[in-house]
């Protein structure tokens, strides 16, 4: 799949995150912005990776503002974000599990 537009998901809530996801030519970029991105900042954009790995997506800005977020709050922002950035959704939500 590839993203057209700019998308977001998520909240800034404790416990939550922003994934902010933008067309961009080439490459796939994560910027991670956390307050224990020392600590859990790999596994983070790690989970990101996967997910987008797994839905295809090669070139994209993802930006990921993290509050505290569980693994499976982070799939499944960006999974939204995704969705919404792209013109049709084609995944096999199968794959995602």
């Amino acid at each position: 799949m590839k993203i057209v537009r700019e998308a977001l998901a998520g909240t800034l809530e404790s416990s939550d995150l922003m994934v902010r996801i933008a067309p961009r030519d080439g490459e796939l970029a994560i910027v991670l912005q956390s307050e224990v991105v020392h600590q859990f900042g790999a596994q983070i954009e790690a989970v990101a990776r996967d997910c987008l790995a797994r839905l295809g997506i090669t070139e994209a800005l993802v930006v990921i503002e993290d509050k505290g977020a569980l693994d499976c709050v982070v799939a499944a922002r960006v999974q939204t974000a995704v969705s919404r950035a792209v013109d049709e959704w084609t995944a096999d939500w199968s794959a995602l599990s």
